[in-house]
């Protein structure tokens, strides 16, 4: 014990002596950091003080009044807000940090009714095309347009959803035939509004009500070559087809920079207008179901075999639902619940009416009798015809516009397809192409800024003069794409994988030889 403790001792005495040598040091860095400290401290009272940060400009009551009144008439709730310095091209701008609430918003009513609208236009393709299409095949081959409609829809949503989106209303490209990448995979697509297109529609809104017109566009092109072609060679076919024609096409007309863009894009190298789609839904779809069938070629027995619709009962209930669907289509166009879609309304019924009934007259006339088919392709053939003007033209052209929606296609279906002798099984070519065609030009005829203001944005030189001519030239663009692009791709998928079935699975019908399945089952009696 004694012998620890004596070394204890020693040791804490070697230690206090080191801490006593180590002593002048500590008392030196105490000074240095003294020292450091208080040049700091000096330097920052001799620095002057940051000013404080400016406070965001806070909005007048009047502008934010402004902007929900703007809510009631569609406009630009910014606009009031544009009271800063001007811009290079001499345009007031916003200060930085003004907003109201309403900016940036989606407008709950707007919103609503683009949701139920887009609800519309997928109900024109499921169920309605396919009803109407499945009515006027033969029986073994109803489930094959069903089977190709709902196809469609799931590869369509896919596409869009990867690259089409963003290729039709993008913009980063700054090309008047493409839009861009910014919105790949739905990237950035979220409730707030583009206001490219839209202030008070959120953007996911807007993009699934663009996705519909996506889906129902290739799906009018089955009509044409129904009950002959593969249903593998038809998805290929469409997947090319929507990259070379779809896309590119919606875009050069719709998008916020494109080529024939007249009503938004002052840079408009050709200044036409197209409310809903007769260039690139009706004409598009129209013009490349004739170059399809063609090269498909005509169903087995076409000519000699009798081919009549086996249940027109199954075609007028999808009739109905084409039509009533068409509402989202036409007036849901205005991307908005405001009057240039309450006129797109009344003039898709006044048109849609008349043709139907004017088909119908015409088969009176010609054959002494009206039947059901007639009345159902006269309201397909108004609702074609309409579907560019719609928002454009007031209601006595509605009516014009009708009487020869319902005449022109219907010499189409029943005179010239047998005078060429093309098999457009369902009259694709006769309804969409030349109904689309006819309706982008009497667009241009027809056409006036009394109803649709916006025509005054960049086209009031030209509307009711020279503005058909415009419309030829967007016609002529259109169809020069969708029969250029259909060759290409149909002559590749036909050289890769083939385009028909074999004989004996066209003649046993493609429910069977596609799908494994019969749309009617017939037990036998006991």
């Amino acid at each position: 014990m004694r012998f620890r403790l004596g070394i204890d001792f020693a040791h804490g005495a070697r230690l206090h002596m080191n801490i006593l040598r180590l002593k002048p040091l500590c008392s030196l860095l105490t000074a240095c950091l003294a020292l450091a400290a208080g040049a700091s401290v000096f330097a920052q009272a001799a620095a002057p003080a940051a000013a404080p940060a400016a406070p965001a400009p806070a909005p007048t009551l009047e502008q934010r009044i402004a902007g929900l009144e703007a809510y009631l008439g569609n406009g630009d709730p910014g606009a009031v807000l544009k009271v800063g310095p001007k811009d290079k091209d001499d345009n007031a701008t916003v200060p930085a940090g003004l907003t109201t609430p309403s900016v940036g918003t989606a407008g709950p009513g707007h919103n609503a009714f683009m949701m139920i609208c887009a609800a519309l236009v997928l109900f024109m393709t499921l169920p309605g095309l396919a009803l109407f299409y499945g009515g006027l095949v033969r029986t073994k081959n109803v489930l094959s347009v069903m089977a190709q409609c709902l196809g469609l829809a799931g590869l369509v949503t896919i596409l869009w959803w990867a690259f089409g989106y963003s290729l039709v209303f993008g913009k980063s490209f700054n090309s008047p035939f493409l839009g861009g990448s910014e919105f790949f995979f739905m990237r950035g697509v979220d409730s707030a509004p583009n206001t490219d297109y839209a202030f008070w529609v959120s953007q996911n809104v807007f993009s699934m009500y663009q996705l519909m017109f996506a889906i129902i566009t290739p799906a009018l092109i089955v009509g044409a070559i129904a009950e002959r072609m593969k249903f593998s060679a038809l998805l290929a076919f469409m997947t090319l087809w929507m990259f070379l024609v779809y896309f590119p096409l919606a875009h050069m007309v719709w998008g916020v920079s494109g080529y024939m863009n007249g009503v938004w894009n002052a840079g408009a190298s050709i200044k036409a207008i197209d409310f809903a789609g007769g260039t690139v839904v009706h004409m598009s779809s129209g013009w490349s179901a004739l170059i399809l069938c063609l090269i498909v070629g005509p169903r087995l027995g076409f000519g000699k075999t009798p081919m009549p619709p086996h249940s027109l009962v199954l075609t007028m209930v999808g009739t109905g639902m084409l039509w009533v669907g068409w509402y989202g289509f036409n007036a849901g166009s205005a991307v908005a619940a405001d009057g240039v879609a309450a006129n797109a309304f009344t003039t898709t019924t006044l048109a849609t009416g008349v043709a139907s009934f004017t088909w119908a007259a015409l088969e009176y006339i010609t054959r002494k009798k009206a039947s059901v088919l007639g009345f159902c392709s006269g309201a397909v053939a108004g609702l074609v015809v309409v579907t560019p003007a719609c928002g454009f033209i007031n209601t006595t052209s509605a009516m014009w516009v009708g009487l020869l929606a319902g005449a022109v296609p219907f010499f189409a279906c029943t005179k010239l397809k047998g005078m060429l002798k093309y098999d457009d099984a369902l009259d694709t070519f006769g309804i969409h192409a030349v109904g689309g065609t006819l309706g982008a030009l009497l667009t241009g005829i027809f056409a006036t800024a009394s109803v649709n203001g916006n025509l005054n944005t960049n086209l009031k030189d030209i509307v009711g003069k020279s503005l058909w001519l415009e419309q030829i030239k967007a016609m002529a663009i259109t169809v020069a794409l969708s029969i250029v692009a259909t060759l290409v791709i149909a002559f590749v998928v036909k050289a890769l994988i083939g385009l028909r079935p074999t004989v004996e699975a066209e003649q046993e019908g493609l429910d069977l030889s596609d799908h494994g399945e019969e749309g009617y089952i017939y037990e036998s009696k006991s």
